[in-house]
């Protein structure tokens, strides 16, 4: 139960309130944001920060928080119609964002103060609707030790890309004398958006204090970004040091974007572009006995996958597209165990070609909750079904998850049904807002989806998977 509206429960109707009480079991950097009508793209975001109960497993002086967002002169609503609405220009116009560094325009970005010799802990959270943010700190040493709430062995990097969903944190150490002063760079992009002067990328800068009356020093590589080393997913290693599971299920995807009969661009996996059912996809896991273990009842278009319990599936993804995509899984964390260019069944362009064919994890994998998936590449994942609900597995873009890029794991429902059960008030929030609470996707029997609508069929590929962008207008 994590809020998802139509997946785990209805919407908390307009006027009333709800508390979720939660048994935190895991430490770290998260976030908290509404997930109905895309409310978080619109500013229902804030970070959520974890403490370790006892001493952490790396030493730092001090705990700084980078929440990071994009924000647009429209409303999601907005962006959402001239995107989807058939009887408009698709894909609609280049929109470009402001960027938001812990709420406030990232030109008013802090200082940090720090002092010689000590070790500070950043924290960074993209809390963003659609762009990746990048952070550096030039001539300083920085490791990374965390990354969506899980600890990670000790990595040096230059620099940190973090997409929507992602969190991580780095230890910095500080000079060891007050001579100059520093900067560090805060730079908003998405790599499929044109580029253009101020606005695509924006970058930010703030300054990094150790005295006040100290000149500035201005660091520049010579070699340029080529050699920077930024964090990769590939090359970290859980500090749990669990190697990676034995399969016992393999699961392969593909997404994208199709045009369907309704006239509209709609992004899928496997071609099934997603749609909420009439009946919260947890509660027909509770309510329809045996055939809850039937992926059918779920609906034609939740896309609901059943697992087993405690079952490790492997997961692989293929991007066949120009445009990357972070894909992020509730309930769970993943280890990620290979990613590489798409199949050889895609057609791969020129400017891909160099890029190393497969790359494979170590003896312990990184473990996380969102991944991006880079343009024209594919991920492998695995997991273990121990968690049992109903999580969604969803583009983190947005707007894509509106256009339909989403799935659901319907995890081990026959143990559902013997240790959970849905609190009244939440059954009370559904009658009050016209939605069924028991039954299939539909609130109906067996195979009996009347109320439904009519899966969309596929007319053809879109070129929007070439990757222009989804974000409205200036």
């Amino acid at each position: 139960m994590d809020g998802p509206a139509m997946v785990t429960q209805c919407g908390i109707p307009p006027g009333e309130s709800h508390t979720y009480i939660y048994k935190l079991e895991q430490t770290g950097t998260f976030w908290i944001h509404g997930h109905d009508h895309h409310q978080n793209s619109d500013g229902l975001r804030t970070p959520l920060v974890v403490y370790d109960r006892e001493h952490p497993p790396y030493e730092y002086t001090d705990d700084i928080l980078f929440s990071v967002e994009d924000w647009y002169l429209e409303e999601f609503e907005e962006r959402e119609k001239q995107t989807l609405d058939p009887s408009l220009p698709f894909p609609p116009p280049h929109g470009y964002g402001f960027g938001l560094i812990d709420g406030y325009n990232g030109n008013d970005t802090k200082p940090l103060y720090f002092e010689p010799g000590n070790t500070y802990r950043l924290r960074f959270v993209n809390m963003g609707a659609l762009t990746t943010f990048q952070f550096t700190l030039p001539g300083h040493r920085m490791r990374v030790v965390e990354i969506d709430g899980v600890y990670t062995e000790p990595t040096e990097v230059d620099g940190l890309n973090i997409a929507p969903a992602q969190r991580y944190s780095v230890l910095i150490d500080a000079q060891k004398n007050t001579q100059f002063n520093y900067q560090y760079n805060i730079t908003m992009y998405a790599e499929f958006l044109p580029h253009k002067q101020g606005l695509s990328p924006r970058v930010y800068m703030g300054d990094v204090i150790y005295d006040k009356s100290a000149p500035l020093k201005t660091i520049r590589s010579d070699a340029g970004w080529s050699h920077f080393r930024f964090a990769d997913d590939i090359t970290l290693a859980s500090l749990d040091g669990e190697p990676a599971m034995p399969v016992d299920r393999n699961l392969e995807f593909t997404i994208g974007n199709n045009v369907y009969s309704t006239g509209q661009h709609l992004d899928h996996f496997n071609n099934i572009t997603y749609a909420q059912p009439l009946v919260p996809t947890l509660y027909t896991a509770l309510t329809m006995g045996k055939l809850a273990m039937d992926e059918r009842v779920y609906g034609p278009q939740t896309h609901a996958v059943v697992l087993n319990h405690m079952e490790v599936v492997e997961i692989t993804i293929h991007n066949p597209n120009t445009m990357p995509h972070p894909l992020h899984l509730h309930g769970h964390v993943f280890q990620v165990v290979e990613y590489g260019l798409a199949k050889a069944f895609f057609p791969i362009p020129d400017a891909f070609k160099d890029i190393p064919t497969v790359r494979y994890t170590g003896s312990c994998p990184s473990k996380r909750d969102t991944m991006l998936i880079p343009s024209m590449h594919y991920i492998k994942i695995r997991l273990r079904a121990d968690n049992p609900g109903v999580w969604i597995f969803h583009c983190h873009l947005d707007i894509h998850h509106a256009m339909g890029m989403a799935m659901t794991f319907v995890e081990a429902p026959d143990v559902l049904q013997r240790t959970q059960r849905v609190p009244p008030r939440m059954v009370e929030f559904c009658r009050k807002l016209g939605f069924p609470v028991e039954g299939n996707a539909a609130g109906n029997s067996a195979l009996d989806f009347t109320g439904l609508p009519t899966p969309p069929t596929i007319v053809a590929r879109s070129p929007a998977s070439t990757g222009r962008a989804l974000t409205g207008r200036d």
